[in-house]
């Protein structure tokens, strides 16, 4: 089944109308009744001609549809997200995401939002699934963000060390920075460059046999974590570190975190660097006299969890190196 999604305006208004109808009509009624059944063609047509929306249909059969919020911040709004009820399951709902998703980008935002009704736990799912995050709750609607992903090619271990100094740039005391890639990949020598840009005190290292390290600030800028998780257990041992500084106060890097340090805050930068496509392995122990990585061609991705990344210059990131 190949669906055909695409923009539409207020020309479209009965249409969208009659999908929402049939998508909102025909789930289990809720207290308070979805706002979405209030709609009629007039109330679509004008969101319509403000903001514009998407229709997805099968050989000229409307299936599911989305009407753009206005654009209000840097994350793109989608109301009326609904599809009929022959289509769900489909694929419908996941193309008309996509298909968001490209249009919020074009359109020069830095994400999407949306609000689901905190009963129902399959639309709370679909959106997570698709990696929205829940961000706040007013009564039973639950906001959720999703913010687009960044992948930056890092070729050499100076380009690695620049980007950490550009993310010192942006990053604040009490942000959490979660590093993964595989042994060798450049995430200390990243880090390196973040200690560098703070202008903290000593030598950022692998902090492999202390499992922490705080490096203080030689200004009035925050401290840095510096914190190895490959041998710790989990969220709880990574809460038990005695550390001399509060992570309020810290910008804090969790190497091999992965999997492990999301708890520790609901706002976070997931950073994963991958060896890039057909660039070969380094040489069985590699290394360099500096003591720095050694990095074949990689790449750097990534992914802002949280308000607080919405509004982050990791535009920096991406100026010519």
């Amino acid at each position: 089944m190949t669906v055909e999604v695409g923009r539409v305006g207020a020309d479209a208004a009965e249409v969208v109308h009659g999908v929402i109808a049939r998508a909102f009509g025909s789930r289990a009624p809720l207290d308070p009744p979805a706002a979405a059944l209030a709609e009629t063609p007039e109330t679509v047509a004008a969101a319509l001609a403000g903001n514009g929306g998407l229709l997805a249909s099968l050989d000229g059969r409307p299936l599911g549809c989305l009407v753009f919020g206005p654009e209000r911040d840097r994350a793109l709004m989608l109301t009326r997200f609904g599809v009929v009820p022959e289509a769900q399951g489909t694929g419908v709902a996941g193309a008309l995401v996509a298909h968001a998703a490209a249009e919020a980008r074009a359109r020069g935002h830095a994400g999407m939002r949306v609000v689901a009704r905190a009963e129902l736990p399959a639309s709370l799912a679909f959106w997570e699934h698709h990696g929205f995050v829940r961000t706040g709750r007013d009564g039973v609607n639950v906001t959720m963000l999703r913010i687009f992903d960044r992948r930056i090619e890092m070729p050499t271990a100076e380009v690695a060390d620049e980007l950490g100094r550009r993310l010192a740039e942006v990053v604040r005391a009490g942000d959490l920075l979660i590093l993964s890639g595989e042994l060798g990949a450049g995430k200390t020598t990243l880090t390196r460059g973040i200690g560098a840009g703070l202008e903290v005190r000593g030598d950022v290292t692998s902090p492999t046999f202390v499992i922490a390290r705080v490096h203080p600030p030689t200004g009035s800028g925050p401290a840095l974590v510096h914190v190895d998780a490959y041998r710790l257990g989990g969220i709880d041992e990574l809460d038990d570190l005695d550390l001399d500084t509060s992570l309020s106060e810290a910008v804090t890097v969790v190497e091999w975190g992965d999997g492990v340090a999301e708890g520790l805050a609901e706002d976070r930068l997931e950073i994963r660097i991958v060896r890039a496509l057909g660039a070969a392995a380094p040489a069985p122990g590699a290394s360099v006299a500096t003591g720095e990585e050694p990095l074949d061609p990689r790449e750097l991705w990534l992914q802002p969890v949280g308000e607080r990344w919405l509004d982050a210059d990791l535009e920096k990131l991406d100026l010519p190196l």
